[in-house]
């Protein structure tokens, strides 16, 4: 797929619009990370002139790279990708949201990061989403409720690393029904972690991608991660 990226981006919010009125959603209770993994900066410069401000990448050196020349206070950064221990220290200080914490060593890395004192590392707290394995074709994420609960127990002692909800990536197959139960599986764990923890609140549910967002959205999706709908595809 390739195109303007304006006017790609301007149909996928008018699909997540039409997604939220059809789901009898509040227009603008879904947010869009636009994924630009692989694209270049020039297409993130578009798509920010276009309006956009929430961004995704899977890779940390080139989040890194491609951001501190791109040089937008407004940008929030998400890490979608994985996260080695050793690249912590590296993203922390460029990304408003890591989306795939997917284990307890990293956030007790996350918080002893956080915890230094060295000066390029001047944030109390780092946001990030849970990521949960929902789906045969996803290769991360908690498949443990114990080890969620465990890494959920420490971040809350921490008060360092906090939880704003759930992520997952659904099977990529044809078959809707497969889709919807990865969907309502993530939503099941969303109320059954919110019951469990009174005080967290969880607002965040990411789920949905350029092949599957409309459905995600009709399942409860409060962010959705588009990267070929709006980029086209990578070369």
């Amino acid at each position: 797929m390739k195109g303007n990226i304006r006017e790609n981006l301007n149909r996928v919010l008018d699909n997540i619009r039409e997604a939220e009125l059809r789901s009898g959603r509040k227009e603008g209770s879904v947010q869009l990370v636009a994924v630009s993994k692989f694209h270049p900066v020039s297409a993130v410069v578009e798509a920010y002139e276009a309006g956009q401000r929430i961004f995704g990448e899977n890779r940390v050196q080139e989040a890194v790279e491609k951001f501190s020349e791109i040089g937008k206070k407004d940008i929030e950064l998400h890490l979608i990708g994985s996260l080695q221990r050793n690249k912590v220290g590296k993203i922390l200080p460029y990304v408003s949201c890591i989306q795939s914490v997917d284990r307890i060593e990293l956030v007790m890395e996350i918080e002893r990061k956080l915890s230094s004192n060295s000066d390029d590392q001047r944030k109390t707290f780092q946001n990030v989403l849970m990521e949960i394995h929902t789906g045969e074709e996803s290769k991360s994420g908690y498949t443990s409720e114990k080890d969620l609960f465990d890494s959920i127990d420490y971040a809350l002692k921490s008060g360092k690393v906090r939880i704003q909800g759930l992520m997952t990536m659904a099977p990529f197959t044809q078959d809707e029904n497969l889709i919807r139960a990865s969907f309502k599986k993530l939503i099941a764990l969303q109320h059954q972690v919110v019951s469990r923890y009174p005080g967290l609140q969880l607002p965040v549910i990411s789920m949905g991608m350029s092949n599957d967002y409309k459905i995600a959205i009709e399942e409860g999706s409060t962010m959705v991660r588009i990267g070929t709908a709006i980029f086209g595809t990578r070369e």
